[in-house]
């Protein structure tokens, strides 16, 4: 997942309170468990069908007077939140470009990389869902996103820890740019531009019903590269600190790693905030994609220079390394199991890495290190604080996913109303994973259950009434003490 250019403890209280989820396992069959038989090849070859769509999603907003005119009308239908924080400043700037101005902006940047694709993607975060646009997909959509911010960023998750030097909200979302697959535009991007407080994420338009493995891609972007630039000074603290750990014991490996942090932290961070079925996710789209670009369904083992993401197989075996430093007593199986993953693809084949090959050995070796540093490294960036302290993954988690994946496999279509209180996002999408490897799933049905629970859970979102709430997290009280809930 690249991010625009657009180019290519604790004392700390989680979001995710270690409250054990009421009830039993639902009736039906159980859902995949590592180290059982799994559908990963069903997955990819749905990333691969969605991805070869090249669905367009809505046209571009490139007349300035009709832009304009839909633009004034849509105020009303963000939250308070974001008024006078995203949509004023961007009607604003608007008005003072002009039609003139506009439309040279849009000639400069024929292919929508640079500030014209930046402009033209805010404002289709607004009209999109101004006017509905796969109305059910797009709340769901947003749903994941505020969540998977709002377990780093609200003022629940970063007790201890000072608020982002940004002051950013959760980003907006909209569909498009099929051949880009999910990014954002990080706030840096959008208010050094646009002066907005917000950033923007975007999926492929097909994935609002087809290619389930993108979702699993989310936090990477809201989890990663959004929160990474919400903090200043974070990302070249922990490139420091990459570089530091593996200099002396990896030397040949050190400043490649380093230089590629924002990638290398981003995939950390996501998986941090959704657990083991981001890392597995995200290795099954990366096949998916692969696939559909004619590369076979399988992870890329080279590593040129000029990418900024490691190498597809090093990133796997960075997704491998950090779910074992995870806090859930399953972590060494869902460890052991995406490892296995990857060493399939490279198949006993050369890792070459800006054109020197690397051993199976030495790539493992050392993703753990880095998964390492960016885990428990306390940095200074945050008060002296981890990632790995401020979001991590518990039994609570994995409990409360296992019992959402049977329901989206075997109940109701509704979220389950004993689990409503509790459950995040994050739990759902990880749950409609653990669903989708699960033998004989059927995928379509099971992502348009996810898509409806997601909207359910979206709908009562507080940040999304006529409150002013930054995030959902932040509507939290804090109690003198904590009641203790038998399990049933």
């Amino acid at each position: 997942m690249s991010r625009p250019k657009k180019v290519p403890v604790s004392s700390l209280s989680p979001r995710r309170m270690p409250a054990e989820p009421p009830g039993g396992p639902l009736d039906g069959p159980a859902v995949f468990s590592p180290g059982e038989p799994h559908n990963l090849p069903a997955l990819v070859e749905d990333a691969r069908d969605a991805a070869l769509m090249g669905e367009p999603g809505p046209r571009e907003p490139s007349n300035y007077q009709e832009l304009f005119s839909r633009l004034s009308t849509a105020r009303d239908t963000l939250p308070g939140a974001y008024r006078d924080t995203f949509y004023q400043p961007l009607l604003n700037k608007l008005g003072e470009m002009g039609a003139t101005r506009f439309a040279q902006l849009l000639q400069q940047d024929p292919r929508r990389t640079g500030v014209a694709g930046l402009l033209l993607d805010a404002t289709h975060a607004v009209l999109q869902n101004a006017e509905r646009y796969e109305f059910l997909a797009t709340d769901a959509f947003q749903e994941v996103v505020s969540d998977l911010f709002d377990g780093f960023l609200s003022a629940e998750s970063r007790r201890g820890v000072s608020p982002p030097d940004q002051g950013i909200l959760p980003p907006l979302v909209k569909w498009g740019s099929p051949d880009s697959g999910p990014y954002t535009w990080p706030v840096d991007a959008t208010s050094s531009v646009l002066g907005l407080m917000a950033g923007v994420v975007s999926l492929p338009p097909a994935n609002a019903h087809q290619g389930l493995l993108a979702w699993a891609a989310l936090p990477h972007e809201a989890a990663g590269h959004d929160i990474l630039d919400a903090d200043s000074g974070l990302s070249a603290e922990l490139s420091n600190a990459v570089h530091d750990k593996l200099k002396d014991t990896y030397p040949s490996l050190a400043t490649y790693w380093a230089d590629r942090i924002d990638e290398t932290a981003a995939d950390v961070l996501g998986i941090l905030n959704m657990g083991p079925t981001s890392g597995i996710g995200l290795l099954g789209y990366f096949r998916g994609l692969n696939a559909a670009w004619g590369g076979g369904p399988v992870l890329r083992r080279d590593g040129p220079s000029d990418d900024s993401h490691p190498a597809d197989v090093l990133r796997g075996y960075l997704a491998a390394a950090t779910v074992d430093k995870l806090l859930f007593t399953n972590r060494a199986h869902w460890a052991g199991f995406i490892e296995r993953e990857v060493d399939a693809d490279v198949n006993g084949q050369r890792i070459v890495v800006e054109g020197v090959s690397v051993s199976r050995e030495l790539a493992k070796h050392s993703a753990g290190a880095v998964a390492e540093v960016l885990v428990t490294h306390r940095a200074a960036a945050l008060e002296g604080h981890a990632l790995g302290q401020i979001q991590n993954w518990r039994d609570t988690d994995e409990a409360r996913v296992q019992r959402l994946a049977r329901g989206l496999l075997h109940g109701p279509p509704g979220l389950p109303t004993d689990l409503i209180e509790g459950t995040y996002a994050a739990h759902l999408v990880a749950a409609a994973m653990v669903s989708g490897l699960t033998p004989g799933a059927d995928l379509s049905a099971l992502q348009s259950r996810m898509l409806r629970q997601l909207k359910q859970m979206h709908d009562a979102n507080p940040v999304w009434s006529s409150l002013v709430v930054a995030y959902r997290g932040n509507a939290v009280p804090h109690r003198i003490y904590r009641p203790q809930r038998s399990a049933v």
